[in-house]
């Protein structure tokens, strides 16, 4: 029957999604592991090395993906792809060097930026992680930014111990808004990078460096325009008291923001 070729061909795309992420949801279930109670995650880069050419292959796939393939997928199946991208590309970017580096800015030099190599061919175009992070998947060069989703910055990682965990697997279109859900609250009840002590809140610089992501001046999401409406979505990921819910509500808070750990997220 037509319902049962529909039903199969759903299924067979959704393998295919899956298919095309194997790889490297594989590789991140053997080398990501969970630290401080699961709040952040240290990478195995020894291991992503032995296993360098499979990463590689996966790289290889996904710049296989033309833009009219990629334009025909719905919007999570999109931005997981293009996260998923950003990280793989990371960690072969720190295999270059590695174990000779201790920071990815180790990677860079005082006139270029590890983020400013062109290293990533990806729908038709070699591309800089920058490229990827701020035009693909902020759209910061968009009139209307095509996906709108501030809990990007809790999912694509920088190699660093500052940053957001590296989720122990891949993204996929069918779990994103479960998956960004789950990394948002890992990153905000993580009390060594957000916490909320008496009147002042210590934010990660993430929340400042892409303050305009959280602070929206048209297009809200999910009912916020503004930083501290944000951090109240997830009041309970931080363990906020009652006092300190009403002066972030009240704007009577104060907002500091930490200093970022650029040291090499590997497992010590």
């Amino acid at each position: 029957s037509s319902i049962a070729l529909f039903a199969a061909s759903v299924s067979f795309y959704a393998s295919a999604e899956e298919g095309l992420h194997s790889t490297f949801d594989n590789l991140l279930s053997k080398y990501v592991t969970p630290i401080s109670n699961g709040a952040s995650t240290q990478v195995d880069y020894d291991g992503f090395k032995k296993e360098r050419t499979r990463l590689n292959e996966y790289l290889a796939r996904l710049a296989k993906v033309e833009q009219s393939t990629f334009d025909s997928w719905n919007k999570d199946k999109q931005l997981a792809f293009l996260i998923n991208a950003y990280n793989a590309y990371t960690i072969e970017l720190i295999l270059t060097e590695y174990p000779d580096i201790e920071s990815i800015r180790d990677l860079g030099s005082f006139f270029s930026s590890p983020w400013k190599k062109e290293t990533a061919p990806l729908l038709g175009e070699t591309r800089t992680l920058d490229e990827i992070e701020h035009e693909l998947i902020r759209g910061t060069n968009q009139t209307t930014k095509t996906y709108n989703e501030p809990r990007i910055h809790f999912a694509v990682n920088c190699a660093s111990v500052g940053c957001p965990a590296l989720r122990e697997e891949a993204y996929t279109g069918g779990k994103l808004d479960v998956q960004l859900e789950a990394q948002t609250k890992r990153f905000l009840a993580d009390g060594s990078r957000n916490k909320m002590s008496d009147n002042t809140l210590h934010l990660s610089k993430i929340f400042d460096w892409y303050s305009e992501d959280f602070e929206r001046k048209e297009g809200e999401w999910r009912g916020t325009s503004m930083l501290t409406e944000f951090i109240l979505l997830y009041k309970d990921a931080m363990q906020l008291t009652e006092a300190q819910v009403s002066a972030l509500k009240n704007d009577t808070a104060d907002i500091e923001y930490l200093n970022y750990d650029w040291a090499l997220n590997a497992t010590r």
